[in-house]
This record gives C-alpha cells, structure tokens and sequence, in this order.
C-alpha cells in the first residue's frame, strides 16, 4: 500500500467528522509529503479528505493550462526544459509521479482542465487556491472554471496578491470571482482592507482576533500563510483558530486538521 493510502486510512475518522475545524485547511500543492505535488492522484486524496487544495498553473508553449509550481519541468518530472517551451504532448508524456516513490510511477502532469473537472465531478464544498504563476492566464483560466461550474469555490492568489492589475483581470473575465491581497505585516492590514478588488487578505504573520475582527467587519476573510504555518507548528495552528482565521495554507494539512481535533 502507498504511502498517501496509508495517511488516508489512518486519519480516515478525521476527515469524516462531521465537526471541522472552523479555519479551512489549505493542503499546500496537495499533500506534498504523501504524494508527488499538484498530481491527480494526489488531489484525489485531498477531495476524499475533504482538504482545501492550493495549486499553481501555468501555460505551456502551445497555450494549454497545466498544473506545476516550478518553470522547469526539471524537478519534478523524467523531463527537462522549461515548461513555456514544452508542448501540451511533450509534457503529458513525462512521468511526474516516480521522482517522489515508485508507487506513483505513471502520474503525469495534468491539466487544469482535468483538476476542475474532478473537483466539479465529486459535488463537494472543497475550496481550491489559484497561484497564478504566469503572465497573462487569468481570463483563460476563469473561463475554464466557470465551464465546468466552480467558479465560486476558487480564491485567486499567487500574481494575483500583489499586483492590482492582475486582480482586476480576474475581476473582468468574471465580477464574482474571489482575489487575495497580500497583507505581509500587521500594520499594513488597513490599506490591504481598503483595497476593492480582493475579498480575501493572505497574511503572512499569525494575526491576533482583533486583525482578523477587523477584517471580517471589512467584509474580508482572512488566508493565514506563510513559515509560522506552513511548517508542523501546532501551537500556530492553535493560535490562527482561536484567532478566528478563515484558512490555514500548510505543508501538513492532516497534522493540522488532528491538532485542531485535539485541542477541542
């Protein structure tokens, strides 16, 4: 049995707990230490689990969207070269599975086509995270989700989060699509809760209930990412939900999901 079977069958109870833990738990490209990054097999887990799921697009020489974090191929397939200068065909042929275990020989690099098509297929509430990695795919890749009709369970971060001009691409291809800003500092939190194109503020510190009161009077939720979280800090985890944050991004999203188990 794999390694992702067996993390999914030993926290089976977690994840079907009616109970959740009230932040959402984002599943940084999937769950990373269990399977091979942004693969199938990988967010079928994750939707099993009923995990939240960040994943990074990108676009290939011939226009197609694909999920993969790095602008190389390199890491994480048998392939090599940049991924804007590989063909759709080039790059469904590479095996991006064997590099993390042999039991994932096989896996491929899927296309964001195919990911929202298994998110629509499984009828459940899972949030995906957009991190838009490349210029210029915001209008295809709302066009994508509102065909297969998951336009509503997508937050736009990565390029989105810092530039305005992105977040008002996303906004024009769809006026309900949801955008992050980045908030990196608590004393910045009132320009990022100003700003009229995001409905989502990704903070990169472990903000007290008060920011996060704040921002849910600003009518904004509030994305907790970066080191304090991503890593398997429970007492951050901890301190995010008695917080009252609205999503954690973490590295360890089983491990977070039983801390929070634990702790009520």
């Amino acid at each position: 049995m794999s390694r992702l079977l067996l993390a999914a069958a030993a926290l089976a109870l977690v994840a079907a707990d009616p109970a959740a833990p009230p932040a959402r738990i984002f599943a940084h490209r999937g769950l990373l230490t269990h399977a091979p990054e942004n693969t199938l097999a990988n967010f079928d887990a994750c939707l099993a689990l009923r995990l939240d799921i960040e994943l990074d697009v990108r676009r290939t020489r011939d226009g197609q969207l694909v999920v993969i974090h790095d602008d190389t191929v390199n890491r994480t397939t048998t392939g090599k070269g940049k991924v804007s200068a590989l063909s759709l065909r080039e790059i469904e042929a590479l095996d991006a599975g064997a590099w993390f275990d042999p039991a994932f020989a096989g896996e491929r690099v899927p296309t964001l086509d195919a990911v929202f098509a298994r998110v629509a297929a499984r009828k459940t509430a899972t949030l995906l995270a957009i991190d838009l990695k490349d210029p210029d795919v915001e209008a295809d890749v709302v066009k994508l989700a509102v065909r297969h009709g998951v336009l509503r369970q997508l937050v736009f971060i990565g390029r989105a989060i810092e530039s305005r001009a992105v977040r008002d691409a996303v906004k024009a291809a769809d006026a309900g699509a949801a955008c992050a800003v980045l908030c990196p500092s608590a004393d910045k939190l009132g320009a990022a809760l100003a700003d009229g194109s995001a409905s989502w503020v990704y903070v990169r510190w472990v903000p007290t209930a008060g920011e996060v009161a704040k921002a849910h009077a600003a009518g904004r939720k509030v994305f907790l990412v970066g080191p304090e979280v991503a890593g398997h800090n429970v007492a951050n985890w901890h301190a995010a939900r008695a917080a009252g944050v609205d999503a954690i991004l973490t590295d360890h999203p089983l491990e977070c999901r039983a801390a929070g188990r634990a702790k009520r």
